[in-house]
């Protein structure tokens, strides 16, 4: 077990702790344990770079704790009414899209590499925005007239987004397809 590892598990074990802060209407803990998990998702990367740790476990488990971390958040937050439900609709049939993929391919023993692309990292930083500003509105009194004036724009750019990244990578996966036939 090496330092970035420890880190990824660690934003895993992170997760219940930001759901159980939810269900105390606890929402300024949750986001100080959200950013944490943040904050060790951006340090696991740099440390396992930098102390030459990469492993074949962290290839696995660090997008697996981001899953983790960012689906449990966005089904929360939109139980307790934070973000519009569809929001997290997309986001998770995205995400099961994706898998379904890579399951097929595997199961097709077809050789394949993911590598995110550039819209997908958008995509990423818009959902990690996302349950951020849900979580920092509803920690401090903005003086906001409604809530949702702010919430509803950025979930819609976030929806746009992980629509548009979910096709690119169902694009890919038929070219890989395609190459193998």
């Amino acid at each position: 077990m090496n330092i970035p590892n420890f880190l990824t598990l660690l934003r895993i074990i992170l997760v219940p702790a930001i759901v159980i802060f939810l269900i105390q209407d606890e929402y300024f803990k949750a986001l100080i344990v959200f950013v944490a998990a943040g904050l060790t998702d951006a340090l696991d990367g740099a440390l396992a770079r930098l102390l030459n740790q990469q492993s074949e476990i962290g290839a696995f488990l660090d997008p697996l704790a981001d899953k983790i971390l960012l689906s449990t958040s966005f089904i929360a937050l939109s139980i307790f009414g934070l973000i519009p439900s569809w929001l997290t609709v997309v986001v998770i049939s995205r995400d099961i899209i994706i898998l379904m993929g890579i399951m097929i391919l595997s199961m097709m023993s077809i050789d394949y590499e993911i590598k995110p692309v550039f819209v997908s990292k958008i995509t990423t930083a818009l959902q990690i925005g996302t349950v951020f500003l849900a979580l920092l509105l509803k920690s401090f009194s903005f003086h906001i007239t409604n809530y949702y004036d702010v919430v509803t724009p950025v979930s819609w750019l976030t929806a746009a987004f992980t629509l548009l990244s979910g096709i690119v990578y169902i694009i890919k996966g038929i070219r890989i397809l395609n190459r193998t036939n």
